[in-house]
């Protein structure tokens, strides 16, 4: 056990744990942030999404001790004060979700996107959120609610 610090949201942070324990398990667990899910555990559905420095990265295999001075980027941490971040509200308008449980990462994939790139094109959207399985089938409605967050949308 040892001390990691770093930042989530915003907010400086410092964890006891074992520097080999997956950083989901930590969002989760210790800081009680679970909007990050997990998948399938091993970077093949991009439920764990978060990002590190501004970047998409898988949680569920990435270990804690790596993130030490860096700042990391849950799905709760897109909303501002209580707003919604455009693309949660795109998400909403669009009803781009069923279950949601793929909701948190693909979030996260789409912000670093339009971060990178505010008005990516189709292709560049579907090639940014080809990591993430949705097996409830919203793909098109997804794609649909970045365009709008990103304003290229209805």
């Amino acid at each position: 056990m040892s001390e990691h610090r770093f930042t989530v949201n915003g907010r400086e942070v410092r964890v006891e744990t074992d520097g080999s324990n997956p950083l989901l398990s930590v969002l989760r667990d210790e800081l009680a942030l679970r909007g990050t899910r997990f998948g399938c555990g091993t970077e093949q559905c991009g439920s764990c999404m978060v990002l590190i420095d501004g970047e998409p990265a898988y949680s569920c295999s990435r270990e804690v001790a790596t993130v030490a001075g860096k700042s990391v980027t849950t799905v709760e941490g897109l909303s501002n004060n209580g707003a919604l971040h455009p693309l949660q509200q795109a998400f909403l308008d669009e009803q781009a979700g069923q279950c949601g449980y793929c909701l948190s990462g693909i979030l996260i994939s789409a912000a670093a996107l339009l971060k990178r790139n505010p008005k990516p094109s189709r292709d560049e959207i579907m090639q940014a959120l080809d990591p993430h399985l949705c097996r409830c089938g919203m793909h098109n409605r997804v794609i649909r609610a970045v365009q709008r967050a990103a304003g290229a949308g209805p």
